[in-house]
């Protein structure tokens, strides 16, 4: 099993805000997250972030998805 750090949809059609999650590299967009990272808002670009949490995951070899990457390089992360 691959660690995936990710972008998770809420919200309704047209106002979406995104959780970023560490899944399962096999499971669907919206299914069971292993934990919650932080959160996402691309209309305020507002983000909170569990840095602790996830400097963890990278530590152990999750690999980001590249708009996830982005958003940590963003918050100086990686």
């Amino acid at each position: 099993m691959a660690v995936k750090l990710r972008l998770k949809c809420i919200g309704r059609k047209g106002l979406q805000s995104y959780r970023i999650v560490a899944m399962n590299n096999l499971s669907r967009r919206d299914g069971r997250p292993i934990r919650d990272l932080g959160f996402y808002n691309p209309r305020t670009k507002e983000t909170k972030l569990d840095v602790k949490f996830i400097k963890e995951y990278l530590g152990t070899r999750a690999q980001p998805t590249q708009t996830v990457k982005n958003i940590l390089v963003r918050a100086r992360i990686l």
